[in-house]
């Protein structure tokens, strides 16, 4: 196989426009949750403490929150169908991409300094542009 042929592929997977995400932000994640027949959607709240291949349809964040005392760990493909909408909440400074010291650290020590930033600005996802497909319509109206 040829290396075009599969980037052809990769890029028909991926999401047209995710939103800009970076370690140490506060995000929610809204995911597709399926149990039995029923779907509904779950929000995930929490730290991202790593993020991988920004470019790549493998595209990943590591969002770490804690509930009832203990450390959550989930993994997001940002490009999943399953993952409905990610939003920023808190942004804030931090010098490395993986955050892994925020496991050794509770209460005052596990905070990160807030910075400001353009909330909507951030949370705006571009529409896909609309393809050009030629239906049945068209081709009755050129005749």
């Amino acid at each position: 196989m040829s290396f075009a042929l599969i980037q052809k592929v990769n890029d028909e997977q991926k999401k047209h426009d995710v939103v800009a995400v970076r370690s140490g932000d506060t995000v929610r994640v809204h995911q597709k949750i399926k149990e039995g027949n029923k779907e509904r959607v779950q929000v995930f709240e929490g730290v991202v403490i790593r993020t991988d291949n920004k470019q790549s349809h493998t595209s990943r964040i590591t969002v770490r929150k804690i509930a009832s005392g203990v450390g959550v760990e989930k993994s997001f493909l940002l490009h999943s169908p399953l993952v409905e909408k990610v939003e920023v909440v808190r942004r804030s400074k931090v010098r490395r991409n993986y955050l892994s010291f925020l496991r050794n650290r509770s209460g005052k020590s596990a905070r990160l300094a807030a910075v400001k930033f353009d909330r909507e600005a951030i949370n705006t996802v571009k529409e896909a542009p609309v393809a050009k497909q030629k239906t049945e319509e068209s081709t009755d109206e050129a005749k």
